[in-house]
């Protein structure tokens, strides 16, 4: 199978050479056909992941630092005197 694709030299790890030459040999294939196949497979694996999501929980009334009295005095309570 030979289409007109985008031509490029690519130098391949030698695990991924390896798993390229057994592929090439399971299936009686090219090369090219062979490192489409598995970039494919590859791609496809990536997008079927689930993306990760948070959970979150609402936590109440917020703290404004900004002014560290009011912060105290809201987790302390009143100040007595």
């Amino acid at each position: 199978m030979h289409n007109s694709g985008m031509r490029t030299t690519v130098s391949l790890a030698d695990d991924v050479a390896a798993a390229v030459q057994r592929l090439r040999k399971e299936r009686s294939i090219g090369l090219s056909e062979a490192v489409n196949e598995l970039i494919r497979a590859g791609l496809t694996k990536r997008q079927v992941a689930n993306r990760f999501q948070q959970q979150t929980y609402d936590m109440g009334e917020g703290i404004d630092y900004s002014n560290i009295s009011d912060a105290i005095e809201t987790l302390d309570g009143p100040a007595s005197g």
